[in-house]
């Protein structure tokens, strides 16, 4: 592919903001060739490299089963997908990543808040309709010691880094495959790229919830529908993943409450 003339064809199309949405001063990284283009090649190697994480992520090896153990596999879910990108594009890697400010932190509450009550609507339906399969972190969470829980709450912060990286990676190869290959409009390809790549992080959690595809791909993935939304306004994955965290947890807490003995 000609940069030069995909940075000129992008110059008429990145006008094509969602004003509602994004922010207006700035855009997503590769799919323009800003700051660099990737080949084709070069991006299938960065979806292996996404793939390594998620399998490094899964894989039940006794190495990752203790308590300093279980954090390995946490780092490297998005350390190998980012080590892969920072090769591929050196010092470019970082266009992920942008500064936090106070606006972005008011919208990692609000995104959170939103998630939290789309998915439990969402999942009210699915439950009364079909039913649904719990997840075994919660009751996991119900046999586990103080010391437990706080390992598994640190945990779950580069384990939903990667989540987001698993998310984010994918949806920017799509949307460049959309926009640059099929000439889609830059929000044609947004909108592509947006809900392929939320079908693909429900279909990762189909082991999960014992493969229910109603679950994994209209729960899980609504909510990743969601959880994407702060990345597509600020393109700054630190926004997502800040969203993300304070969604789980929430969760995560409420779930740990009620577990508790009656009077605690």
């Amino acid at each position: 592919m000609d940069n030069r003339k995909q940075v000129s064809a992008d110059e008429s199309a990145a006008v094509q903001l969602f004003r509602w949405l994004e922010y207006p001063d700035d855009d997503f990284p590769y799919y323009n060739g800003k700051p660099v283009g990737l080949s084709g090649k070069q991006w299938l190697l960065l979806m292996l490299g996404v793939v390594a994480g998620f399998l490094v992520l899964i894989a039940p090896l006794p190495l990752f089963a203790g308590s300093v153990g279980q954090f390995i596999p946490a780092i490297l879910f998005f350390a190998i997908p980012l080590a892969v990108l920072a090769w591929i594009t050196r010092q470019h890697c970082w266009a992920l990543f942008r500064r936090v400010t106070i606006r972005d932190i008011k919208w990692m509450i609000l995104f959170a808040l939103l998630n939290i009550v789309v998915t439990m609507v969402i999942g009210l339906v699915v439950m009364k309709t079909i039913g649904m399969h719990s997840n075994p972190v919660f009751a996991g969470l119900a046999t586990q010691t103080s010391v437990e829980h706080l390992l598994f709450f640190l945990k779950t912060l580069p384990q939903l880094l990667g989540e987001e990286v698993l998310t984010i990676l994918p949806f920017l190869a799509i949307m460049t495959f959309l926009f640059a290959r099929l000439h889609w409009s830059r929000k044609g390809a947004i909108i592509g790229a947006w809900l392929l790549s939320a079908l693909l992080f429900g279909a990762a959690h189909l082991p999960t919830y014992d493969w229910n595809m109603v679950q994994a791909f209209v729960v899980i993935g609504s909510a990743r529908l969601v959880l994407l939304l702060p990345y597509i306004m600020t393109k700054n994955i630190w926004v997502s993943t800040g969203a993300h965290i304070l969604n789980d947890w929430t969760l995560f807490i409420i779930a740990l409450l009620g577990a508790l003995p009656s009077g605690h």
